[in-house]
């Protein structure tokens, strides 16, 4: 089992970035592959980005493919989510997700740990 928490959201206005980190805490952190989601409010979860359990398998929702980045550093139980360019539509609450595999997984009922979120805001 796994415990993960968000942090790193906040308020920025567009076109700027933000780095958001998910910290985990549990075994074999390693062994597990991490996503990234967000919710904005009245809409589904949907996938941002994903990375497999060594870092070599990684998938982005073709919206962020270039502005954002998703790295892990298994030595920091740590996965994070660059994000550049930041848009309006970006504004979110954003999660990460762990399920057990070697490469990444890009929907919702494929993981199955989730941490609490953390609110994104963008202003114009």
């Amino acid at each position: 089992q796994v415990q993960l928490v968000e942090s790193g959201g906040g308020l920025v206005q567009t076109g700027g970035s933000l780095r958001l980190s998910c910290a985990a805490s549990g075994r074999a952190f390693s062994s597990y592959a991490i996503g990234w989601f967000r919710q904005a409010p009245g809409k589904e979860r949907d996938f941002v980005a994903a990375i497999g359990w060594s870092g070599s398998s990684t998938y982005y929702t073709d919206y962020v493919k270039v502005r954002f980045t998703i790295s892990r550093d298994n030595a920091k139980n740590t996965v994070y989510l660059q994000m550049n360019s930041l848009k309006l539509e970006d504004a979110a609450v954003y999660y990460c997700a762990a399920v057990t595999s070697l490469v990444a997984r890009r929907r919702v009922y494929e993981y199955d740990y989730w941490g609490q979120g953390t609110p994104v805001t963008v202003s114009s």
